[in-house]
């Protein structure tokens, strides 16, 4: 067995029982694959019908206390017992013939991978409104691009990143560069991002093949509440915090303080569509650009971004304020 597949959630099991459904009907036989359910910091309600489910589908179950995406992603990595691990959002709902074509794929002749990202179709719970911008589909986890090749390179295309929604990783190179990095990704439904991008970067800087291979298709259940212009205000604020700290974490400091300057200049410019109803759709052009603006400037100078992030996910959810505990249950944890 070369493969694990790891789907991380936190209080979704509506989503989770879609893409486990998905997974059942895979092409290739269930032994050619172990599968892992992180629960990271549900409630208990909802952490009993996770818990049905993993065993339900032969399941391993790790329960986390504390809600954070990326500490859920490096449990699913150190539990797993297989060289690579395929992690897929609980809100994605694999293509049947997704688990083969990524046994193809890294059984491929020539350099291997440490990671491969997939192609991420959209599958909406309601249209796409037109006053969503063009340029933004990519906030919504999408990635329509067909092709195959070394992100960063003239294969693919000169913006194209990994998201961890449909993403392959060899297991012993990703904890070797030190994991998902705590600092970024999301707690509960704090929109903080790019952990997978961090992690893919550090990779190829390593030295190591780091490629996209839209053959691995899953379909990313685009969730109505997403369709409003207060969530994606939110979701590009988030975003301008998360560039900072990813930069930071690739020991990039200069491009933060290159792109200070034009952010607050924008800020500036801008300050006036503030004024705006959240709910609105008015000028919400220029209303992005600012909100990605702020957070990236706030981070820059100093504002605890994580900190913040954690502490949103624990007023929402208080049970996480008991630490972080690890269970395991399932056939496969027996």
């Amino acid at each position: 067995m070369d493969l694990t597949v790891c789907i991380c959630t936190h209080n979704r099991p509506r989503y989770v029982r879609d893409c486990l459904d998905g997974l059942r009907r895979q092409t290739v036989p269930r032994h050619r694959f172990a599968l892992q359910l992180v629960d990271s910091g549900s409630s208990p309600v909802i952490a009993a019908e996770l818990q049905g489910l993993a065993i339900q589908h032969d399941a391993r179950l790790i329960r986390l206390d504390q809600p954070g995406v990326s500490i859920a992603r490096n449990a699913g990595a150190w539990a797993a017992r297989t060289p690579f691990i395929a992690y897929i959002d609980d809100d994605a709902i694999p293509a049947a013939d997704w688990v083969d074509t990524i046994l193809d794929a890294i059984a491929q002749p020539g350099r291997p991978p440490a990671l491969i990202g997939g192609r991420i179709l959209p599958r909406w719970e309601i249209p796409l409104p037109g006053w969503w911008p063009k340029s933004l589909r990519g906030v919504l986890s999408i990635i329509e691009h067909e092709g195959r090749g070394e992100y960063r390179t003239a294969s693919v295309p000169r913006n194209l990143e990994p998201y961890a929604a449909n993403m392959v990783v060899h297991v012993l190179s990703l904890l070797a560069t030190g994991g998902f990095g705590g600092a970024i990704g999301r707690y509960g439904n704090t929109l903080l991002s790019d952990e997978e991008v961090q992690v893919a970067w550090m990779l190829q800087d390593a030295g190591y093949s780091v490629r996209y291979d839209s053959r691995i298709t899953v379909h990313h259940q685009i969730q109505a509440r997403r369709m409003q212009p207060q969530w994606l205000l939110s979701r590009l604020y988030w975003q301008g915090a998360s560039t900072v700290l990813t930069r930071r974490l690739l020991q990039q400091p200069e491009r933060v303080w290159r792109e200070l300057p034009r952010r607050l200049i924008v800020a500036a410019l801008l300050a006036p569509s503030y004024l705006i109803p959240r709910n609105s759709t008015l000028l919400l052009a220029a209303r992005w650009r600012v909100a990605y603006a702020t957070g990236f400037i706030k981070a820059a100078l100093g504002w605890r971004v994580t900190g913040a992030a954690i502490e949103q996910a624990t007023i929402a959810h208080p049970a996480a304020e008991h630490g972080s505990s690890t269970q395991e249950s399932g056939p496969a944890a027996a």
